[in-house]
């Protein structure tokens, strides 16, 4: 990879659990700034996606690389529009609903999905001026980001973030099953072997708890500010 010194413009990693406000957050930074926002969460849910089309489960990874190699994942359109192809097929929005949002936490937990999808993430920032979200970006895809955000919240602001984003869009959910989802999702991300959710040792650790977005943003950019 490339080091900073051929990046005109900075790459700002925001990682965190889920739930806890990254993508609220990049898309605000990314529009404040002027800067392009990478939502890679949607990528593994494009590959949840693809594997329940092809019937594959976690248990055939092989399946799955296999899979993976002959159809690509791509990211098109410009940052109001940005859309989610798998195998030229535009399922930006089939990709949104929850049962592929578990099938994206299961199969991002495999190395073969994720050494799949770093060299994407890789192309996609590596020309800087981007603001990319997800669990392993200032740690694994972008270990040189100019600045890195680790954003958290608590459990019980997270569950409630997750029940109320479902319910606008319709989905009937049970509080307490969101609260119990988020749980097995922070262990999967946080315990798998490869690529881990775990804080950059040089990030700047912000917890969202209470604060409203343009809270969050301000103090983002303030980091920015200091670091890029």
């Amino acid at each position: 990879m490339s080091g900073t010194a051929a990046r005109r413009r900075p790459v700002i990693a925001i990682d965190g659990p889920a739930a806890s406000g990254k993508s609220t957050a990049g898309k605000a930074l990314a529009d404040r700034l002027g800067y392009l926002y990478i939502d890679t969460g949607a990528l593994y849910r494009a590959v949840g996606w693809l594997a329940s089309q092809a019937g594959i489960t976690p248990e055939n990874p092989e399946g799955l690389a296999d899979l993976m190699a002959k159809t690509p994942i791509t990211l098109a359109g410009d940052a109001s529009d940005r859309k989610v192809l798998v195998g030229g097929r535009d399922v930006s929005g089939e990709i949104r609903t929850e049962e592929i949002g578990h099938l994206a936490s299961a199969f991002s937990a495999l190395p073969q999905v994720r050494e799949a999808l770093l060299g994407i993430q890789r192309r996609l920032g590596a020309g800087g001026g981007v603001v990319m979200d997800g669990r392993d970006i200032g740690t694994v895809i972008f270990p040189d980001a100019e600045v890195k955000i680790f954003l958290s919240a608590s459990d019980r602001e997270r569950s409630r973030r997750r029940w109320r984003e479902l319910s606008d869009r319709g989905e009937r959910s049970d509080p307490e099953e969101v609260r119990r989802e988020l749980g097995r999702r922070d262990s999967r991300d946080r315990n798998r072997p490869h690529a881990p959710l775990r804080t950059a040792p040089d990030a700047v650790s912000i917890d969202s708890t209470g604060l409203s977005p343009e809270q969050v943003l301000e103090r983002i950019l303030a980091v920015v500010e200091a670091r890029a």
